[in-house]
This record gives C-alpha cells, structure tokens and sequence, in this order.
C-alpha cells in the first residue's frame, strides 16, 4: 500500500464523517481513526411553578421531598458524528454499554454506530452521569442527533 492509497483512504473517513475505518492489504493493515468533538450548547432551563403555600399545621405532618431536580444549564449532550444505525450493546443479547444514571469516564464506549457496514464506537469525552438516552436501540441516528445527555 502507498501513499497515494492512504491519503485516499484519509479522504473517505473525512468525507463520509466516519470515526474508524480499517483496511487489510495482504500483510498490510491499516487503521485510521478520526477523533470527535461534541458541541455543547447551552439549554435554557425549565420554569417550575411553586405550589400554594399550605398551612403550617399541615406541612408538619408531611415528610421533607427528595431533590431530584436536574440542573439544566450545566448538561453536555452527546451528539452523533455520522448517520447510521444506533446499538446500545455490543451484541442483541449482550447488556447495554450504559443506562440511565451510570457513571461513565472519559473514554468510555456509550454506543455503537453502524455506518456502511462499519462499526463507530462512540465514547464519552468527560467524566458524567448518564440522565438522558435520546434514542432507541436500532433507531437510525442523524448526524448531529443527540444521543446522550450528561451532567
């Protein structure tokens, strides 16, 4: 394999907007990987109407509420490179690489897009918690779509 040949392979994973693409020519194998960046843009947070204030001798008799508000401005989504088929497992009957509320690192493998008969590991690029999957396995992702939120 020559130059030539690897530069034409480096043009076909930028422009088909894939992550991995791998080649084997007789004893020659060559594995090009593009690494992502996923835009993080701001979400303007949810107004939440405050309840009538209630008697006091009612609200001693009623247990303190769980905070399990979510801070919306400070979520980083998780967008997909390219156009392809969504997998949240490895294989149909294998459990799903996350759920909701796992904690993933950077580097973590979320999910797998299948474009073109390949397969695009897609990972988390930060330290988070999962709070959101936006999409369903077996879905055709879009590019751009999100895919996960983080906090």
């Amino acid at each position: 394999m020559n130059i030539e040949n690897i530069k034409a392979l480096a043009e076909i994973v930028s422009s088909h907007g894939l992550t991995t693409l791998e080649v084997e020519d007789g004893n020659t194998k060559i594995k090009l990987k593009k690494e992502t960046q996923t835009a993080v843009l701001p979400i303007q947070p949810t107004v939440v109407s405050t309840p009538a204030a209630q008697p006091a001798d009612s609200a001693a008799t009623q247990s303190p509420a769980q905070d399990t508000t979510v801070d919306y401005s400070h979520l980083t989504e998780v967008k997909s490179p390219l156009v392809g088929v969504f997998y949240s497992a490895p294989s149909p009957d294998a459990e799903p690489f996350v759920t909701l509320g796992s904690g993933v690192k950077k580097g973590d493998i979320l999910c797998i897009i299948e474009a073109m008969k390949l397969m695009n590991e897609i990972t988390a690029e930060q330290d988070g918690e999962i709070i959101d999957i936006c999409i369903k396995n077996g879905d055709i992702a879009e590019y751009g779509q999100v895919l996960f939120k983080l906090r």
